[in-house]
């Protein structure tokens, strides 16, 4: 009886696993991109993420929401430097997400800062 019970655990254990790293490792689509950025925060209360928007429309009624893992400093500290500028983000979007990563499925890797279309001469 201990013997199936340990492997009924052991193979819920490798269901979740699988999960976990299907989410984590298989990307839905990737892409690219642009807008101002209007907002980078790290916000949470037990477990705190980054989340930022950009705005893509003059009127800022189109807003893309994202999230940047913690081990992208990098991309972090790119972010903040260039808040309220026009920006162009690389991102990959995944199937879900769990809370512990951020609070969208877009999460951005690159950020590279543009001139706006906007003021262009």
């Amino acid at each position: 009886m201990k013997k199936v019970i340990a492997i009924g655990i052991l193979g819920i254990a490798v269901i979740i696993g699988i999960y976990y790293a299907f989410i984590y490792f298989v990307p839905y689509s990737e892409g690219v991109r642009s807008g101002e950025l209007i907002k980078v925060s790290h916000k949470g209360v037990v477990v705190k993420t980054w989340e930022g928007e950009i705005s893509q429309g003059i009127s800022g009624a189109q807003i893309f929401t994202f999230s940047v893992l913690d081990k992208d400093k990098e991309v972090i500290r790119k972010l903040q430097e260039y808040q309220g500028n026009y920006v162009k983000l690389h991102y990959t979007e995944r199937f879900a997400t769990f809370f512990w990563l951020g609070d969208t499925k877009y999460f951005v890797t690159k950020v590279e800062k543009e001139q706006s279309p906007h003021l262009r001469n």
